[in-house]
């Protein structure tokens, strides 16, 4: 069950994280034919407002600390040699037997947050190592090489969709198409579509890989088994850039650009990212929200430099250098996924010895 649900969280994330990109066109060009293109941007001021407050005000403090299993074993230990007759044990170690000898938490679902926890600094003894440690761990785990090659997949997936945020009106509202930015804005639903059919699909898909493997594997679990899942999301990434690349530059039907090439970007956006943050995250699960942190800067510096050279290099060049550039680029750091396949147990037995693993 968990492994079921760390794929689909990481897949909802993924989604949710690129459907903003991907529903934003959709509202944005109708705003820009006919209220003005400043009128999206003020909507984003809005909206972005009314998170930030939402954020402050309903969004409570839920970090708490997970004893970790040394711990416990160290609690269990010292309590055994300080007094053997001693029937009172430790709060952390009584509530773990509690929990691992009944079926599950009897408080688990009777909770609710408390005021406490809206506090705008929570006196627990250690929010400065909290906030140090958020803006340390993340670049510590970009020197880990299953965390870069999920960010780099990850970015470069990311690219492949950025790719049409950034070219489709210089495509369609060109002749022989002269598509208003209404229209163009509306060809984002193929890639929304294609998100969902992402979303559907690979969850299922890279957990199953992975349970099979599992199986024949004696029921020893690897994070690398699910890697397998990334052939058919990385097959659809190369006929969506192809499709896009090359029907941009020969002017085809704006049907095939849209229905497969626009398809193919939302299916595989959807998918590569998610299979590999998830297997990022299984090899490191204590600083899961920093590994997305890491992934998140990894992604945000390559796009803004993509998003500076793409424009003049079309202009120069046409549509079909740089997006072949970047389909080859993505496809490339989707194939380091088969070293890691073979060797990832060994690149995890470097870091098996660091403090991520406690915290």
């Amino acid at each position: 069950m968990f492994l079921h649900e760390r794929g689909a969280y990481n897949t909802m994330y993924f989604t949710a994280y690129f459907g903003a990109l991907m529903v934003g066109p959709i509202i944005a060009g109708p705003m820009a034919e006919h209220s003005g293109w400043r009128s999206f941007f003020w909507l984003n001021v809005g909206i972005l407002g009314l998170v930030l407050a939402l954020q402050i005000f309903l969004f409570p403090e839920t970090k708490w600390h997970r004893v970790h299993p040394d711990e416990l074993d160290q609690i269990s230990h010292s309590s055994t040699a300080t007094d053997d007759f001693d029937t009172e044990k430790p709060v952390e170690v009584a509530q773990h037997e509690n929990i691992t000898e009944t079926e599950g938490d009897p408080e688990l679902h009777k909770g609710t947050p408390s005021w406490k926890q809206f506090r705008l600094w929570q006196m627990n003894g250690s929010n400065l190592q909290t906030v140090l440690r958020s803006f340390y761990i993340p670049w510590k785990l970009l020197t880990f090489p299953i965390v870069e090659l999920a960010a780099f997949a990850v970015s470069w997936s990311a690219s492949c969709f950025l790719t049409l945020n950034l070219t489709q009106s210089q495509a369609f509202a060109e002749p022989p198409y002269n598509f208003s930015s209404q229209t163009i804005g509306f060809f984002n639903f193929a890639i929304l579509i294609g998100a969902f059919i992402g979303l559907t699909t690979n969850g299922l898909l890279s957990d199953w890989v992975s349970m099979r493997a599992t199986r024949k594997n004696r029921g020893i679990r690897e994070p690398e088994m699910r890697l397998p899942a990334m052939i058919p999301y990385v097959i659809i990434s190369i006929i969506g850039n192809f499709v896009v690349a090359f029907g941009y530059q020969y002017k085809w039907d704006w049907k095939i650009i849209v229905i497969i090439g626009y398809t193919a970007a939302g299916i595989q956006v959807a998918a590569l990212p998610a299979i590999t943050s998830t297997y990022a995250v299984d090899s490191y699960k204590p600083v899961a929200g920093s590994i997305m942190v890491s992934i998140t800067v990894n992604k945000n510096l390559w796009g803004y430099g993509f998003s500076k050279f793409i424009t003049p290099w079309v202009e120069e060049s046409g549509f079909v250098k740089p997006i072949m550039l970047n389909m080859t680029l993505a496809t490339l750091w989707c194939l380091c996924a088969i070293p890691f396949y073979f060797y990832g147990k060994k690149c995890r037995g470097w870091t098996a010895k660091s403090s991520v693993h406690k915290l």
